[in-house]
């Protein structure tokens, strides 16, 4: 291994100049004399990979705002999400007091075909209890997951049975989606959202889009809202699946790598109208998506400017599965944009609070505001019908949408914070999935006949005052009501169907896809 180190060195050195090499040189010979004197003679035992480790988190740090250096367990965690499966047992679970509740098994996975429901809670993992002991859920998913093909046994307590049920899962892998919701909107209006661009997005995309074309879809809403990215290819090649072959989809320029251009390979998946949804949290593959239907004229965008990530990362893999992820390239939309914002090299805390500035400065809830800080320097042209666009930090909408503030009340944005709502859901889920899915075999009619109870409702008042979170007055009490009551009912058809359903709930009075729905109804 250190043979394979000391050849990486020799090869990354054999591209610099003499005189930088020997700048380099004599810098790591200045960092090994540090770590060699520091462990020979401090006052203390010290570990020698962690003074390294320390070294290079302090050097990446005072470099850009996404350069970053990760351990190997922490690669491994930020890995898994984007490389599109882990290996595991197949639950969705949440906490229950203290104790592993399913809400859903993944189909066709390792605890679907043991027989494990939606429902269950698991007390115990090979023996070792994990209910009622305040273990974290990083020590639990911990033990559940593991390597393909190995036996782990579950203890699990189910309602209507007074005895524990015993169930050997044999692990296998688990296949990390990243499309939350694909439906009809209108007769003719589909939407897709996804939450990230992985290794598989594309295909999910290609898939959903599909499905919703067989259902009548004409026109198209591609929901970006809190996408924070991932993947280049994967926006370049989801963007091919829109534009004509040929289109440039974005390109990079760096000091020391060559400038890449991606253009499109003219797929033809869909060709009728888009619209593209953006906020805050739109970042990286979500801006470069956005800015290429943007500024190729196939699309429009609705939203508020995006959070302006224009910086490329390279993953370099060291020796001991740790990572350095360093900037080497800034990429640029098709009409030459550069959409990262600006920031201070080193000074991540300044750069982590810029949302909330926005928020503080009127920006998300004024149009007017959002314009205001973008020169006429940083105005570019669409390249078919010219239309302003604008650089210097993310990407700016051509229908701006208001972060509305009065949607949720403070109570209810206190119940939410305090788990308070999830937990009802969960409690409430225990006791009624069954009945709940007999009486509503189809998810229409669901959604046109079910309402939540209210006594769901006073119970989470009723938990609200035991945790000292309580109404100003009688009226603003009133007014959560209806906000309860849609998340509720969002819930419940996500734990009988699929995170679609819930979308297609909660979406009923979405200002922005209700802007969306106007511009592709015109």
């Amino acid at each position: 291994m250190k043979k394979l180190a000391l050849l990486i060195l020799i090869t990354v050195f054999g591209s610099f100049s003499a005189s930088a090499q020997k700048d380099i040189e004599s810098a790591i010979r200045k960092l090994m004399m540090a770590t060699i004197m520091t462990n020979n003679f401090y006052v203390d035992t010290v570990n020698c990979d962690k003074l390294v480790e320390n070294a290079i988190k302090g050097m990446i740090g005072k470099l850009d705002p996404h350069s970053a250096y990760t351990n190997a367990k922490e690669t491994k965690a930020f890995t898994e999400p984007l490389q599109g499966s882990f290996e595991g047992i197949g639950v969705q679970f949440n906490m229950l007091e203290d104790t592993l509740f399913v809400i859903q098994t993944v189909s066709k996975g390792p605890s679907e075909k043991v027989g494990i429901l939606a429902g269950d809670r698991i007390v115990n993992v090979n023996d070792t209890a994990i209910a009622g002991v305040k273990m974290s859920r990083e020590d639990i998913m911990h033990r559940l997951r593991g390597p393909k093909g190995t036996k782990v046994k579950l203890g699990i307590k189910r309602s209507g049975i007074s005895d524990l049920v015993y169930f050997n899962v044999i692990r296998d892998k688990i296949p990390v989606t990243t499309l939350d919701a694909a439906f009809m909107v209108t007769p003719t209006i589909g939407l897709i959202r996804f939450s990230s661009f992985a290794a598989t997005t594309h295909d999910e995309v290609v898939k959903a889009v599909n499905d919703l074309k067989v259902k009548g879809m004409k026109s198209l809403i591609i929901d970006l809202q809190q996408n924070g990215g991932g993947f280049l290819n994967a926006a370049a090649e989801i963007a091919s699946e829109f534009l004509p072959k040929g289109d440039l989809v974005v390109y990079t320029k760096g000091r020391s790598v060559p400038t890449q251009e991606f253009c499109s390979s003219g797929n033809n998946l869909f060709e009728g109208d888009i619209v593209v949804l953006i906020d805050e949290y739109s970042a990286s593959a979500a801006e470069i998506l956005t800015g290429a239907i943007q500024d190729q004229d196939r699309g429009l965008v609705v939203g508020r400017r995006s959070f302006g990530k224009g910086l490329v990362q390279r993953p370099i893999d060291l020796p001991d599965g740790s990572m350095i992820r360093l900037t080497i390239a800034h990429y640029y939309t098709p009409s030459g944009r550069c959409v990262q914002k600006p920031y201070e090299m080193g000074n991540k805390e300044a750069y982590s609070k810029d949302v909330l500035n926005r928020f503080n400065s009127g920006e998300l809830t004024n149009v007017d505001s959002m314009k205001a800080h973008i020169p006429d320097s940083l105005k570019f042209e669409t390249l078919r019908k010219h239309r302003i666009v604008y650089g210097g930090g993310g990407i700016t909408p051509d229908y701006f949408i208001p972060l509305d503030t009065t949607i949720y009340t403070k109570y209810y944005r206190e119940l939410s914070a305090k788990s308070i709502v999830i937990q009802a859901n969960l409690r409430y889920m225990d006791k009624n999935h069954k009945r709940i899915s007999k009486l509503y075999p189809s998810f229409d009619k669901f959604e046109a006949e079910y309402e939540v109870p209210d006594e769901v409702i006073e119970k989470i008042f009723a938990e609200g005052e035991k945790q000292k979170v309580t109404p100003k007055d009688d009226a603003e009490r009133q007014e959560t009501i209806p906000q309860l009551k849609l998340t509720l009912k969002g819930l419940v058809a996500r734990d009988i169907w699929d995170m679609s359903e819930y979308f297609q709930i909660i979406y009923k009075d979405n200002e922005m896809v209700k802007k969306a729905v106007e511009l592709l109804s015109k």
